[in-house]
């Protein structure tokens, strides 16, 4: 039943996508984190569904590019975003370690933040403006580049030490670990196996993950949620970059 439940508090925390009923049980939290590739399963299968469908009506390909430059955020409720945000104002003020941190929590938008949104937006709208959507194989990429990146994050959140403030404090799990390594090379070989050249798109995303978590924990010394969202944002961005580049 613990697992169950630390599916639903999952499922509600991190995805838009109605569910059947929401719960909290404090004792399952610590294993919410094994099902986020879960989370990634069904935020990507329908990332994929949403790309054939828009190219099957040959839908205009501006308006196709908006649709899946945005629906990533959507889908999350913007947590993710909000993390990126959060993070890219503390780490660009280039203050002291506290004073990143006190940025960090603060609830207001700084430039910086609006700045790296309005990048981020014109770089993904811009990679899936550049990719053609004629082969099952490209569009079969968008189902896998949520899963690697929420392997990431539960990969970073169990192995990295966690800010004293953070919900993820303590979390470290050593049998967590090995669950979600192992879930990520079944994905890695599936991605292969069903996307040819296209699942360089994955490992585009994980180490545009690796490259942004490493800039963000340099600077603020610990592992948090908003520094999960921050490079899951930017892996999942670097991921569709790949994808325009092959």
């Amino acid at each position: 039943m613990k697992y169950f439940n630390a599916f639903i508090m999952c499922q509600s925390m991190f995805c838009a996508l109605p569910g059947p009923w929401r719960r909290w049980d404090e004792k399952a939290r610590p294993y919410m984190l094994i099902f986020l590739p879960v989370i990634g399963i069904e935020i990507g299968v329908i990332w994929t569904a949403l790309a054939w469908v828009l190219n099957y009506f040959a839908l205009p390909a501006m308006l196709v590019a908006a649709v899946l430059c945005l629906y990533p955020f959507f889908v999350t409720g913007f947590i993710h975003l909000d993390g990126f945000m959060d993070v890219t104002d503390a780490v660009r003020s280039y203050r002291s370690l506290e004073r990143r941190r006190e940025i960090l929590k603060d609830s207001r938008v700084g430039a910086f933040a609006v700045v790296g949104c309005i990048a981020l937006m014109i770089m993904q709208f811009a990679g899936f403006a550049s990719v053609t959507l004629d082969g099952s194989s490209i569009c079969a990429a968008l189902t896998f580049i949520p899963v690697i990146s929420r392997c990431c994050s539960a990969l970073a959140v169990t192995v990295l030490p966690a800010m004293e403030t953070s919900q993820y404090a303590g979390a470290e799990n050593k049998a967590h670990c090995v669950i979600t390594i192992v879930i990520m090379m079944i994905f890695a070989a599936a991605g292969v196996l069903v996307c040819g050249i296209y699942s360089l798109a994955m490992a585009g995303c994980a180490v545009g993950y690796a490259i942004a978590l490493r800039r963000a924990y340099k600077s603020l010394e610990g592992m948090n949620g908003d520094v999960s969202g921050y490079a899951l944002t930017i892996g999942e961005l670097c991921g569709v970059i790949v994808l325009a580049l092959l």
